[in-house]
């Protein structure tokens, strides 16, 4: 029963209902979407559900190198090659990273307590992340790191099901209070018209939408600027307002901070957008990260003329259901 050509046509037999599984699953989950493109979601959603089949690929590649199915270059290549597609599909997605970066705000004096920030960016809930699993991983990342208040640098969804209320509900579990302000993904750009969807989705849990709005913290303010591609980027306004405190802005694409306008105290912004690449190799990535960040944004702190910008490469996933060398992280910006 077990031969080498029982063991090969169970394979094939076991890929095959996998197979149709993975196209009935892409098929019900494009029907509760929210999309413009019905079809382009069901292909991205289809790449989704049918990487499944890397995983029995990875262990069967293994048997037939021992068994002499394939050649011992050819089981090595597929084993390889499935292992680092398994690690960036169903590994790499999951390892939830925490990372601490303190600044100065004050050029010249610390503040008199320190403020810790959690950056959050680039959730996208929907076709490939953000899904139940991985939010109550942060969720529970978030508390345990004890942040003074949580901010969300846009970018909550990526074509997310109508039940995206529900989704977000283990938001109200956050320990500390929660700003956001919207991406493009969140502006239709691209994407489909889900303002009205997401509007509702975070006032039920909690999430205070602070875009072209002010709050105040004892030694600094904070506020929140709308997206780049979106066109609502304008800060022309800022020096009208009061400088008696140093500013923090929270805007998604990081590109903005070339938007900032003098101020008597330097800013500093926090943004996503770029994912860090999500997908780190040699070349390609740098040469796709020239089309997301015309400033050379990647991750991590940039100086510019007028501001500081912090990129955090985020959480979730968009274009392909894979991170690889790029794990998702929650930055804690500690203030001092």
């Amino acid at each position: 029963m077990w031969d080498l050509n029982s063991v090969v046509l169970y394979f094939y037999l076991g890929m095959g209902l996998l197979a149709l599984w993975g196209v009935s699953q892409a098929w019900l989950s494009q029907s509760r979407t929210e999309t413009i493109h019905p079809f382009k979601a069901f292909v991205h959603l289809l790449a989704f559900y049918l990487s499944y089949l890397l995983i029995p690929l990875f262990f069967f590649s293994m048997y037939a190198g021992w068994s002499g199915y394939y050649s011992l270059h050819e089981a090595a290549f597929v084993f390889l090659v499935s292992g680092v597609f398994c690690y960036a599909r169903f590994i790499e997605p999951h390892l939830v990273h925490v990372k601490t970066t303190r600044y100065q705000l004050h050029a010249d004096k610390r503040l008199l307590k320190p403020v810790k920030i959690a950056l959050v960016a680039d959730l996208h809930i929907g076709l490939f992340s953000g899904h139940e699993r991985q939010l109550k991983q942060i969720v529970s990342k978030l508390n345990q790191a004890q942040p003074d208040l949580v901010v969300v640098a846009g970018d909550w969804t990526y074509e997310p099901e109508n039940t995206l209320a529900q989704e977000l509900a283990v938001l109200k579990e956050i320990h500390a209070p929660v700003y956001s302000v919207n991406g493009n993904h969140d502006e239709q750009y691209p994407g489909p018209p889900i303002q009205a969807l997401l509007r509702n989705a975070l006032a039920l849990n909690n999430v205070m939408d602070i875009e072209g709005q002010v709050v105040e913290f004892n030694e600094f303010r904070l506020i929140g600027i709308g997206d780049l591609w979106a066109g609502k980027a304008d800060m022309r306004f800022m020096p009208e307002l009061p400088q008696d405190k140093p500013w923090v802005i929270l805007s998604h694409n990081p590109d903005t901070v070339d938007m900032v306008p003098a101020l008597p105290s330097r800013p500093l912004m926090l943004s996503g957008h770029t994912h860090g690449g999500q997908v780190e190799l040699p070349w390609l990535t740098d040469y796709v990260m020239k089309k997301v960040s015309i400033l050379g944004h990647k991750k991590g702190l940039y100086r510019h003329e007028h501001a500081d910008v912090f990129v955090s490469v985020g959480t979730g996933m968009v274009g392909v259901p894979l991170r690889f060398r790029v794990p998702p992280t929650i930055d804690m910006i500690e203030l001092i």
